[in-house]
């Protein structure tokens, strides 16, 4: 039996999408920064795809779509990508316009690596 006029599914005239939107003083949109975000941290490639899907555990066509910013990830899913993903952390931060929270970030990595060096140092003089 096929479907009448009636069961179909309402869609918009003009084709916009509300989720796709930029401000120009913002920047890109939030779908934009955290693809760029993604393709910085993990690639552009299809094995990419493939590890966001296992740690987020979301459908591969929908991470899909946040690589190539057709979509964004929920709220959720956004968590678990900050959690494993320094690049997205920093897109949030940037598009939240906190950049004071980025340099505080980078400065504490800094700081580590730094520490990870000297501990090589010391090491290398005592072996």
């Amino acid at each position: 039996m096929s479907p009448t006029q009636k069961d179909r599914k309402v869609r918009s005239e003009s084709g916009r999408s509300f989720l796709q939107r930029t401000i120009p003083e913002l920047g890109p949109s939030f779908a934009e920064a955290i693809a760029d975000a993604l393709r910085r941290e993990f690639g552009g490639t299809p094995g990419a795809v493939k590890k966001v899907v296992r740690l987020t555990r979301a459908n591969e066509r929908a991470v899909r779509n946040w690589f190539e910013a057709k979509n964004a990830p929920s709220g959720e899913n956004l968590v678990i990508l900050i959690r494993h993903s320094d690049e997205v952390l920093e897109a949030v931060l940037r598009l939240a316009d906190r950049q004071d929270l980025v340099a505080a970030r980078k400065l504490s990595a800094a700081r580590e690596k730094l520490q990870e060096m000297l501990a090589m140092i010391d090491d290398i003089q005592t072996g």
